[in-house]
């Protein structure tokens, strides 16, 4: 049994790439058709709760990997870990924590690792698939912005500082830039059926991801159909002036593939539909629309993303 037709029988393996929230939706819809889901999920977080965690006792960020295991959690009504974990502190030392971050370093320390830490967080939350980081190792956020042609360039380091910059990012990279993929992340990525390369923060959320040489070649291998989805709008200031178009070549300039570019109609970014219909194609990428947006127009609308993502994985 090969093909289309040997998915339909076990189900469709999904590994979904990025960090935040944008990353968080995506995992919501992957969850309601895959069968098997891993979550890649950026380390490169210095900032906030994560920040503090990674600062004062050498974790990794648990941030972004909290919220992807909410996301895949099981959503039943009488489950009350997910509210646990999503409560933040408002007072005294631990004001601005997540408990569902100092759960994780505890669980972290108590049973010896990372992964046993993200496994057993996943059983209390009923999690329909695993989370993983993107690297093992420790990593900075570096991005250059300005034309290095013209001896303009400015290089800017550190998540927030990458975020908050009013620059145009011509390129990000990971500090080491040697750092070694999550085992678990390539071996799901050699069986995918589809990888999902999730919305939110470009450069500081789905390209760090990417950054990770020995990740980027493996989804470059990967036999499953690579789907970039698209933004829904622009974020301040990350990603200011850029438009859908723009997000593609991003993803493509720092040696991602992409086999089907995914693009909300009607969209914000998606607004210049000539540029779309004559870049996208010219880029060796198919364009994708469809009915993204939820009611307030400025996320993804989960059970929407989910019905266009499986009708790509259906038609591959």
């Amino acid at each position: 049994m090969t093909g289309q037709s040997a998915v339909t029988a076990r189900g469709p393996r999904v590994v979904a790439l990025g960090g935040g929230h944008g990353l968080a939706v995506a995992l919501r819809a992957i969850a309601t058709y895959a069968t098997e889901v891993t979550a890649v999920v950026s380390v490169a977080d210095d900032g906030g709760s994560s920040g503090r965690l990674r600062r004062e006792l050498g974790v990794a960020p648990p941030g972004d990997l909290r919220r992807c295991l909410v996301a895949l959690g099981d959503g039943r009504d009488d489950n009350v870990w997910p509210k646990v974990f999503e409560y933040r502190f408002d007072t005294g030392e631990l004001d601005g924590h997540a408990l569902g971050n100092l759960l994780l370093v505890g669980l972290q320390d108590a049973l010896g690792g990372l992964d046993a830490a993200l496994d057993a967080a996943a059983r209390l939350l009923g999690a329909t698939g695993r989370v993983r980081p993107a690297t093992t190792e420790r990593v900075v956020l570096k991005a250059h912005l300005g034309e290095e042609r013209v001896g303009e360039e400015r290089v800017v380091e550190g998540q927030v500082a990458v975020g908050a910059t009013t620059g145009r990012i011509r390129r990000v990279e990971l500090v080491p830039a040697d750092a070694p993929a999550h085992p678990d992340v390539l071996a799901a990525l050699a069986e995918a059926d589809q990888v999902v390369l999730a919305p939110g923060s470009l450069y500081t959320s789905l390209l760090p991801v990417l950054a990770v040489a020995e990740l980027r070649r493996a989804v470059a291998a990967t036999p499953g159909v690579v789907v970039q989805v698209c933004n829904l709008g622009p974020e301040l200031p990350e990603t200011a002036g850029l438009d859908a178009l723009d997000h593609l070549r991003a993803v493509l300039d720092h040696g991602g593939r992409v086999d089907r570019f995914l693009v909300a109609a009607p969209g914000e970014l998606g607004l210049d539909g000539d540029r779309l219909a004559v870049g996208v194609p010219a880029a060796g990428v198919e364009l994708v629309t469809a009915a993204l947006a939820g009611p307030s127009g400025l996320v993804h609308d989960a059970r929407r993303l989910a019905a266009a993502l499986s009708d790509l994985l259906e038609s591959a």
